[in-house]
């Protein structure tokens, strides 16, 4: 049974997504604590976190960084009412992979596990190569003209997102969708920003701007 850790210090929320969880399949554990979340999540053999970030002891996204840096790769959604682009920007970039804002419906937030569980699931041993620029799938890392470039893990999925599509164009809306699973939202800038850090990462000259389109990869 796939099993699901909620970091969540809100009981009635826990309580609620946990109930949701349980209702369809999965296997879950409360936890309302930052450092006992970190410790779960490198000991125990869990497939999926939900994430607060407002958590005594530890936040959030404290807890991404840590395990990120321990080598943990397994799917953390995080749920929290911080709603603006840089809060957005600042967990993704964290190592989360996907942001949930408070109130949520829980037909939305399973959609959204359903989703990352698929994706984790995936093999992915290859090697995309365009130019100068290489993505190593498997390992994940990235050079630039036989050079390592240190990639955060939203750059690293929208750079691979480019590479999978050289010479078209890619709309917001796509890019949104594909590497952050959200619904286009016209009022956010995300999309530009990580553009903006892909660009001076890998060179301006990969990513050329569509006005009134998108972006394409030369």
């Amino acid at each position: 049974m796939t099993k699901i850790l909620i970091v969540e210090d809100e009981a009635r929320i826990a309580s609620f997504v946990s109930r949701g969880l349980q209702a369809n399949g999965y296997e879950t554990t409360i936890v309302d604590d930052g450092a006992v979340a970190l410790e779960r999540i490198v000991r125990d053999d869990f497939d999926l976190v939900l994430l607060d970030i407002g958590l005594p002891s530890l936040d959030g996204y404290e807890i991404v960084q840590q395990a990120r840096a321990q080598g943990i790769g397994i799917p953390i959604i995080m749920l929290t009412a911080r709603t603006s682009t840089r809060d957005t920007v600042e967990g993704l970039d964290s190592g989360a992979s996907d942001y949930v804002a408070k109130p949520f419906t829980f037909e939305e937030l399973l959609a959204r596990v359903r989703s990352r569980l698929r994706e984790s699931s995936v093999p992915t041993g290859m090697v995309l190569t365009h130019g100068d620029v290489v993505l190593d799938i498997l390992a994940r890392k990235a050079s630039v003209d036989g050079v390592e470039v240190e990639l955060s893990t939203r750059e690293f999925a929208l750079a691979e997102q480019f590479l999978r599509s050289p010479g078209h164009v890619l709309t917001r809306e796509q890019l949104l969708s594909r590497v952050w699973g959200l619904d286009f939202d016209p009022g956010s800038n995300v999309v530009d920003v990580y553009v903006r850090y892909l660009r001076g990462k890998l060179g301006a000259h990969h990513i050329v701007t569509v006005r009134g389109a998108g972006y394409r990869w030369e």
